[in-house]
């Protein structure tokens, strides 16, 4: 029988990775993380993780350089890292996205790597 499991959770109550993003629901595949009001300031430096990030802004402005490219993210923009691509953010203005990574980033130390 297949899993019929319900996962409900609620944002007040998450628990926050190293980075501050607060970790939603999670499951085998994919999991979602909320990125709240990340703060304008010089980007980090670049990295590259063991998931593909597919994102949504859902409000402020950030530029993302990947690999060499840059593209500025806006409310309502949506955007795809790659599993392995190098990249950074650049907050411009307060921002508030969320993720999903698959595999999920949370799980086996993924978000440390």
């Amino acid at each position: 029988m297949a899993d019929t499991t319900i996962t409900k959770v609620d944002s007040r109550f998450s628990p926050t990775g190293a980075e501050g993003e607060k970790y939603l629901a999670s499951g085998v595949h994919v999991a979602m993380r909320l990125w709240e009001d990340e703060q304008p300031g010089e980007p980090k430096e670049p990295s590259s993780r063991p998931y593909e990030t597919v994102g949504y802004v859902l409000k402020g402005r950030a530029e993302l350089h990947l690999e060499g490219q840059m593209v500025v993210l806006e409310p309502g923009n949506s955007w795809v890292v790659p599993k392995g691509a190098s990249h950074t953010y650049k907050i411009l203005e307060a921002f508030s996205a969320v993720e999903a990574t698959t595999p999920p980033a949370q799980a086996h130390g993924r978000d440390e790597e």
